[in-house]
């Protein structure tokens, strides 16, 4: 299993890097007939950038029961029960990731990226058993493709090819936590291809044939959780990370696979800015469909993804699934007056007939600071970001009451809130606190916060 999903990772980066250095020779070559070809601005151009990010977190200690029948040797020490609990409880302060960005531009017709994340300590799922070096993105797009409320300068189309982020993700991000939609629906990139169409400068389409993310699930917080480790295997397991309390969501794709059935994808949408950009609105109304796989092969983990997590363990506990079809449906607003900016996005979402929907409205404003310190002659406290975050998942389903993981049809609501300091041209430090709760079975209310502080740098 390890082999197949790296060996599919790789694949996406060499695309890449074909791509790129195929590029190189080109101009190369062109450079040879007429010297003035790589002055043009239509050249070939390259940008590499560095990443790395630093964390203080505190994360509260909560413990559920499950009534899942664990045998006495199934469970840790002491214990006569299973819990759903904390991932990783109290202060820890930790490096989640190192990233390198390796972006491509021939004119305005031809751009590659890659992005690989190092570490990857937020993203590893399950925390202690995935990969450690992760292809985030790996793709090459022919066209022009305008970014979220920015007006295209005329009719256009563009295909884009790899592995690369879903159309109607949130990439503008303000806090470094992420709502339980985007979690749940669209935090990870798909596997694929993406055509795009311009009809004048105000309406656009998208289409997508993809992979699909599997379903599986993960702690909506900092830490994913470990849940189907080796250590887990052995006799009355005391693992150092815990579960987690944990939502569905659409997971990582973790390798290349043409042979399975393509996640299907379209979008509509409407935008409206002025000339500058600073004052814009953006409508997209989108969906996908896919069918659903009996199993799909992770990463550290014996649980599989898709119909086989629905299955439960063993078999034992299976949601009350119709069909293996999987399809969503949702809508998009981004809207920009200068520094400040409102983003919301609705999902409604079946899962082999498991019903739930999604809501999310984030409020954000950033304005630059005036000069007041400076140091090596470079200012110091450049801007600060405010941010609130609102989102809630309805799950309108049940798990099988002997569930190890009942907090899977757990309605949820989560508050995330804080601020962004620009320290530094490229440093800035983020403080944010996710106020997590959702209601029990019982109909009891409980929480599950985390307080997360991040120093950024960017080269």
């Amino acid at each position: 299993m390890p082999s197949r999903g790296k060996t599919g990772e790789r694949g996406c980066v060499w695309v890449v890097l074909s791509l790129l250095l195929g590029g190189v020779a080109s101009p190369a070559c062109a450079q040879e007939e007429d010297e003035t070809v790589l002055e043009e601005p239509s050249g070939l151009r390259f940008d590499f950038g560095l990443e790395a990010k630093a964390h203080a977190r505190d994360s509260d200690l909560n413990r559920f029961p499950v009534n899942f029948p664990f045998t006495p040797e199934m469970l840790p020490p002491g214990e006569t029960r299973g819990f759903e609990r904390t991932v990783n409880e109290g202060t820890h302060f930790e490096v989640s990731t190192v990233t390198l960005f390796l972006d491509a531009l021939w004119g305005d017709g031809l751009a590659a990226r890659a992005k690989i994340d190092f570490i990857d300590l937020y993203d590893r799922n399950p925390t202690s058993g995935d990969r450690e070096v992760d292809v985030d993105e790996a793709w090459a797009r022919f066209g022009v493709e305008a970014d979220p409320a920015a007006l295209p300068e005329r009719s256009g189309i563009y295909l884009k090819i790899g592995k690369m982020p879903k159309f109607e993700r949130q990439d503008d991000r303000h806090l470094e936590s992420y709502s339980l939609v985007s979690t749940a629906f669209n935090r990870f990139e798909d596997t694929g291809a993406e055509l795009g169409v311009s009809l004048g400068r105000h309406v656009y389409a998208k289409l997508s044939a993809t992979q699909g993310n599997p379903v599986f699930l993960r702690d909506p917080n900092a830490l994913a959780g470990d849940n189907g480790t080796d250590a887990h295997l052995r006799p009355n397991p005391d693992p150092e990370l815990g579960s987690g309390v944990v939502i569905l969501y659409d997971a990582e794709v973790e390798d290349l696979d043409v042979d399975g059935n393509l996640e299907l994808g379209a979008g509509l949408g409407v935008r409206f800015a002025d000339e500058a950009g600073r004052n814009a609105v953006d409508v997209l109304v989108w969906g996908y469909e896919r069918t659903l796989a009996e199993t799909v092969e992770l990463e550290g983990t014996f649980y599989g993804g898709d119909l086989d997590l629905l299955d439960g363990p063993l078999g034992l506990t299976p949601f009350p699934v119709e069909g293996d079809e999987k399809r969503e449906v949702g809508a998009n607003l981004w809207l920009y007056l200068g520094g400040f900016s409102i983003f919301a996005q609705y999902v409604d979402q079946e899962i082999a007939g498991l019903p739930r929907t999604g809501i999310e409205g984030e409020i954000a404003w950033r304005f630059d600071l005036p000069l007041v310190w400076a140091i090596a002659d470079r200012q110091l406290f450049t801007f600060l970001a405010p941010a609130v975050r609102y989102s809630k998942l309805d799950n309108d389903f049940r798990g099988h009451p002997l569930t190890p993981s009942p907090s899977l049809s757990w309605d949820w609501e989560k508050l995330d809130y804080g601020v962004r300091l620009g320290i530094f041209e490229g440093i800035d430090v983020t403080a944010e606190y996710a106020d997590n709760s959702f209601i029990l079975a019982s109909g009891a209310e409980r929480e599950n916060n985390e307080l997360l502080s991040t120093l950024r740098w960017r080269l």
